[in-house]
């Protein structure tokens, strides 16, 4: 496993233009909504962002511009991208794709959910992973996916360098309770695959990059400050410190 421990968002490059203009994208294809919304840990999210709903080419095209973008100014050193089951399976492909069409054409490689027992079997398809390999998801939960995304790489002789997602929530991640049920943690999902696995993480934008679009949108009268109070609360209370 590398021991790189780096975060690198578009605000920590200075190209903070690159967060808003994919905010925006990601709001006019409403893939980022704003209302009432349950996450996984339970807790009522004023925001979703939702990656499956970049469901035609000119979205997905768009968005691995944007990745492309993210990943190249990141200055991660990479050899192949990896796209774990389920929705990285489209991004990783799209991201190679534009890669390409940047000058750095890179082999690609995914994996099934369930092992294969006929053809050419297994868990994993494309190319065979070598070198450093670039993980490629929409977000960061808990660290599962990048954890088994890990394991995967590491068991076929090659090293995880990097993950690079949509979104970073840059809110606390969750883990069992001592008397049942979750508890906060403190640290976000992005910091735990950071500080405790070792890899470096870039994010085309964060919950910081929101919160500036609805001020931003204030100003137009897009949204009004109410929206901007309800995501700013739920930063306050679920946030964690920006991450090193």
């Amino acid at each position: 496993m590398t021991e790189q421990k780096k975060s690198v968002s578009t605000a920590d490059t200075g190209a903070d233009t690159l967060a808003q203009e994919f905010v925006a994208f990601a709001v006019e294809s409403q893939v980022l909504r704003f209302g009432e919304f349950k996450t996984k840990a339970g807790r009522i999210s004023p925001y979703f962002f939702n990656a499956g709903l970049f469901d035609d080419g000119a979205k997905l095209g768009r968005l691995a511009q944007f990745y492309a973008r993210c990943i190249l100014d990141s200055g991660i050193e990479f050899d192949m991208v990896f796209g774990p089951a389920y929705k990285g399976i489209p991004l990783g492909a799209a991201v190679v794709i534009e890669l390409a069409r940047l000058g750095r054409n890179v082999p690609f490689a995914y994996n099934r959910k369930e092992a294969k027992d006929h053809g050419e079997g297994g868990t994993l398809v494309g190319a065979p992973l070598r070198g450093r390999v670039l993980i490629v998801d929409d977000v960061m939960s808990a660290g599962t996916a990048a954890r088994e995304s890990i394991a995967l790489i590491e068991a076929a002789g090659a090293v995880p360098c990097g993950v690079a997602i949509a979104l970073d929530r840059q809110e606390k991640a969750t883990g069992p309770a001592p008397e049942g049920g979750l508890m906060d943690l403190p640290h976000s999902a992005v910091q735990y695959v950071q500080q405790s696995l070792g890899l470096s993480v870039c994010a085309i934008a964060r919950l910081e990059d929101l919160l500036e679009y609805l001020k931003g949108s204030m100003t137009s009268h897009v949204y009004d400050e109410t929206l901007y109070a309800r995501v700013w609360a739920y930063r306050q209370r679920y946030g964690v410190e920006t991450e090193i």
